[in-house]
């Protein structure tokens, strides 16, 4: 049986801690949170690489850098409501649920958000509501938010989905231009939200998040 603390703690070591990520509840989460039980099977030996895991129809379980240094800039509150965009099998917002009050989870693949519950269940998450929606349109009911967090690649965010951010809230994407990535962090004030760079990463674009195509005459 392969010594999956060990990685856990190498992962953190490695990969988290010298990308400037300090603070503790995320390096705790972290340490705490079993990643290979949010993983495709096949790709249990795999989950503590640092890297962009491929789950297939141009998804990924986002690398353990980016995702930590995006919770980091969100600086993510015990009392915060936060929208997890594109959760996949539920490893990211088990992470959040450790750093928020209560977790909105979107996923669009029936299959993945059936998945995500039950591993989030058997976990002992509580504090997570997994939703099978749209990963756009997410979940205007349940809200406002204090922060959301995109789990891949967009080109433009929609505005429905802005209009979910509370006052003040916080919202981090990774703003894709061909190949080259940028993760942004979005801050609403005044009912506007304004974006500002963080760092740079990649990942495939999610659906709904794609430019609509300019035709030319």
């Amino acid at each position: 049986m392969p010594d999956f603390t060990s990685r856990r703690t190498m992962m953190v070591d490695t990969q988290v801690r010298p990308s400037d990520v300090t603070k503790y509840p995320i390096i705790d989460a972290m340490l705490r949170v079993p990643r290979e039980v949010f993983v495709p099977e096949a790709q249990v030996e795999a989950a503590y690489m640092g890297n962009n895991m491929d789950l297939g129809d141009g998804r990924v379980l986002l690398e353990p850098r980016t995702l930590a240094k995006m919770l980091d800039a969100l600086n993510i509150h015990r009392t915060d409501l936060v929208l997890d965009l594109g959760c996949a099998y539920g490893y990211s917002a088990a992470l959040i649920a450790q750093l928020a009050e209560a977790v909105v989870a979107i996923e669009e693949d029936e299959d993945l958000a059936r998945e995500a519950e039950s591993r989030l269940a058997d976990h002992g998450v509580d504090n997570v509501a997994v939703l099978h929606a749209p990963l756009a349109e997410g979940a205007a009911k349940h809200g406002p938010y204090d922060a959301i967090v995109v789990e891949g690649g967009v080109e433009t965010v929609p505005d429905a989905l802005l209009d979910q951010l509370k006052e003040g809230g916080r919202i981090a994407a990774v703003f894709m231009d061909e190949a080259l990535g940028t993760v942004r962090i979005g801050y609403k004030i005044d009912g506007t939200v304004n974006w500002r760079y963080d760092f740079n990463a990649g990942a495939p674009v999610l659906p709904g998040f794609a430019k609509a195509a300019e035709f030319a005459l």
